[in-house]
């Protein structure tokens, strides 16, 4: 019977100094840079908060990331609106110039 999920690769990587073993069916080297950046966010929280433990460390770099999350979702919403109102006054254009056509014919 054949196996309908993916094949799934381990990846290595490290966070904070401490490694990890991920599997992923996507590509290996964008699992590398998302690790890499989360290490980067957390090194940075971990220098200008030296006495923080891991566990502060890596509560701070979900917050940072879900805020930033939700304010691209928000860009997000903002230009999906623009593009539905553009849509709209698009097809409004397109129903005069075809009615203007029709009425010269």
């Amino acid at each position: 019977m054949e196996n309908s999920t993916p094949d799934k690769q381990q990846v290595r990587v490290t966070i904070l100094s401490r490694p990890y073993t991920l599997l992923t069916s996507g590509d290996p080297a964008e699992v590398e840079e998302v690790a890499a950046s989360v290490d980067e966010l957390m090194l940075s929280i971990a220098s200008k908060a030296p006495n923080a433990d891991s566990t502060r460390i890596a509560v701070l770099a979900c917050l940072h990331l879900a805020d930033k999350l939700r304010s691209i979702e928000r860009d997000l919403n903002q230009l999906k609106q623009r593009v539905d109102r553009k849509s709209e006054e698009f097809a409004g254009m397109l129903e005069q110039i075809i009615e203007g056509a029709g009425e010269r014919s």
